[in-house]
């Protein structure tokens, strides 16, 4: 098993950026339940490899955690508004790092791990990927999702469980 590890504020920053110019989006995750002390960010910054993506978790339950992009950048409804894995080409899910894009989808980050301290940090390229509103694989103005359990591959979404934190995808004009 692989053990790699706002609401619509987020779509009115993307449209004011521009798709074109945009290339860092930045994340804050925040729990999805009232009094959590969950908190995080993601920086997402295009490359020519990719999408490199640098989580930086505090306050989680230890252990491993799936790591996803969901669809909208939405974090209301415990997580729930975000929506299901970014999908975009009905692909089956996997480790985009690992598997590409014919075996995995956009939103198939894999697992970060976190401390026994609650921390955990993350670092990835997703091949393929893009923060660019005009590519079919921009995952900018999503929302990048902490789920309560490990990814175990497992069709069709991981298994990863509930939604115990969310950030939307703000992509900063560089």
């Amino acid at each position: 098993m692989r053990t790699r590890g706002a609401v619509g504020l987020a779509v009115l920053v993307w449209l004011a950026a521009g798709p074109a110019s945009a290339e860092t989006g930045k994340a804050v995750i925040r729990g999805t339940s009232a009094g959590s002390s969950l908190a995080g960010e993601a920086v997402l910054t295009d490359t020519p490899g990719g999408v490199q993506v640098d989580v930086h978790i505090t306050g989680a339950p230890p252990g491993q955690h799936g790591l996803h992009i969901h669809q909208f950048g939405e974090c209301g409804d415990a997580g729930a508004a975000a929506g299901g894995h970014y999908n975009p080409e009905n692909v089956a899910h996997g480790f985009l790092p690992d598997d590409g894009l014919a075996k995995a989808h956009p939103g198939d980050l894999g697992n970060i791990e976190i401390g026994q301290d609650g921390a955990g940090v993350l670092t990835l390229v997703l091949p393929g990927v893009s923060l660019d509103g005009g590519s079919p694989r921009s995952v900018g103005g999503r929302a990048v999702i902490l789920h309560e359990k490990q990814d175990d591959f497992s069709q069709p979404t991981g298994n990863a469980g509930g939604r115990i934190g969310c950030g939307p995808i703000l992509l900063v004009k560089p």
